[in-house]
């Protein structure tokens, strides 16, 4: 995107890309589908940016999610927008944004430079210089945006090489966490639950007995613990909770439409029924079948009791457990399980109306590079399509001055 618009604003542009091929991370997004944006209000956009939002203004207002997919039109990219304002390409295919792009750049005459890996970014007398790259040779310019990304899927070229040359140049890089990630659990019995979804739950977490998250929404269980909508926006609302902490626990409310009351007259109609049915089997009109033989576990109810034998105060806890499934927060997942990485360059060193450093002249920054990070929904990508329209335009501003 700085490349695409730099070299639109009518200057010489050289794009120095690390991988044997552009776009490489944008081919996993949304599922392989690319979330490119999404096509919502103003302030929902910014109700959805969890690390500094107000840097975001300038750079949204100059290219908002409506301006961006009028651009990615106009360079051949055909979209729809789902439910939510989810936008993707009409392809169903993240490989059409990645085209789209290459071509635009193509056409705009930017000289693409592959498996060219920069190691330094060099600075004389305040202003930036060249570039150098793991060969050893330098490429000169007037100006450098730097897009390298953060941490998250090292596997596609993001190994925080960005973070490491703007420390060089005297910038402040913010602790990098991963975000928008999986949580993994205490609890051993997750491995059975694995692949299960959940929908329609509530997913509580507290820290030091302290609610700190408390919605309503999707969750799967994974091999080592929890995953989906739900649990990527906790990893990413409570990153700093999240952080160095294990006083944390999470809570599962699978019938957060009853009450405990409620939940139990309707525990005790089922028992009802079932009689002469033991325990064990008597829980699947309530439960997915994978997690019933868990529940029972837990419950410490005799699975081979009859359910006409099992007292008040059994039901009351089992009623207890369904409104507060526990499980003991161990760890995140790491990065390479990360949709992104929360942190990066210190927004207070950079211009956020066109991005440029205020250490180095004519070094400008875009995208996850920066300490800025959104919630899942189109609008990460939004951050970064509106941080290198503003790089980019501003750089190629700053090189013709």
């Amino acid at each position: 995107m700085a490349a695409l618009t730099a070299a639109k604003n009518g200057s010489s542009v050289i794009l120095l890309e690390r991988n044997e091929k552009t776009g490489k991370k944008i081919y996993i997004t949304g599922k392989g589908r690319c979330n490119l944006t999404n096509l919502c209000t103003k302030e929902v956009f910014f109700d959805n940016v969890i690390s500094n939002k107000r840097f975001m203004y300038s750079s949204y207002h100059v290219l908002d999610s409506q301006a961006t997919i009028e651009l990615f039109n106009n360079i051949g990219l055909k979209t729809k927008v789902e439910r939510g304002g989810r936008v993707f390409p009409e392809s169903d295919m993240s490989a059409s944004v990645t085209d789209a792009l290459r071509a635009g750049v193509k056409k705009s005459g930017v000289r693409e430079m592959l498996n060219c890996r920069v190691t330094h970014i060099v600075a004389k007398d305040g202003c930036f210089s060249h570039v150098v790259l793991e060969d050893g040779s330098a490429v000169e310019g007037g100006a450098c945006v730097l897009a390298t990304g953060g941490l998250s899927y090292p596997s596609t070229g993001s190994t925080g090489d960005g973070y490491a040359m703007a420390r060089e140049l005297g910038h402040t890089i913010t602790k990098t966490v991963p975000a928008l990630v999986g949580l993994r659990t205490v609890e051993g019995f997750v491995a059975e639950l694995e692949g299960l979804s959940l929908k329609n739950v509530r997913l509580i977490m507290k820290c030091g007995g302290k609610k700190k998250y408390d919605e309503i929404g999707e969750m799967l269980f994974t091999r080592r613990g929890i995953s989906g909508p739900l649990v990527l926006t906790l990893s990413s609302v409570c990153a700093k909770e999240l952080t160095g902490n294990t006083d944390c626990s999470f809570f599962i409310d699978l019938k957060p439409a009853l009450d405990e009351q409620q939940l139990d007259k309707r525990i005790t109609s089922d028992f009802n029924d079932n009689m002469n049915k033991d325990f064990a089997n008597s829980l699947d009109k309530l439960l997915p079948a994978k997690l019933v033989p868990v529940m029972v576990e837990i419950s410490g109810i005799d699975p081979h009791k009859k359910v006409n034998l099992v007292t008040r105060e059994e039901r009351q806890r089992l009623v207890k457990l369904f409104k507060g499934f526990p499980l003991t927060f161990k760890c995140t997942g790491g990065f390479d399980e990360a949709v992104i990485t929360r942190g990066g360059i210190c927004v207070k060193e950079v211009d956020p109306s066109g991005m440029g450093s205020k250490i180095v002249k004519g070094l400008f920054f875009a995208g996850e590079v920066l300490d800025v990070d959104a919630l899942t929904g189109g609008f990460n990508l939004q951050i970064a399509w509106s941080t290198g329209y503003a790089a980019g335009l501003s750089a190629s501003e700053y090189v013709k001055q």
